[in-house]
């Protein structure tokens, strides 16, 4: 909708996002997440807590993504 709302290319945008939140997703998986939970118990909170790691870290790119986009159009 922030594409639409922009005048910006729609697909560009969507494969940009997708692409960021993925990547992201996967390298929070391997280089964070894999470390910390051998470090728990399994079947623990801690662990369930865990796993939502790469979530997080996988939005926040996704907003600093849109957050960059918005001003790379912004600035044009």
């Amino acid at each position: 909708m922030t594409a639409k709302n922009h005048n910006a290319p729609l697909i560009n945008w969507s494969v940009i996002g997708l692409v960021g939140y993925w990547l992201t997703w996967w390298l929070a998986k391997f280089l964070i997440l894999e470390p910390l939970a051998k470090m728990v118990p399994k079947h623990s909170m801690m662990e369930m807590a865990l796993t939502q790691l790469p979530v997080v870290c996988a939005v926040a790119a996704c907003v600093l993504i849109r957050k960059k986009l918005i001003s790379s159009v912004s600035a044009s």
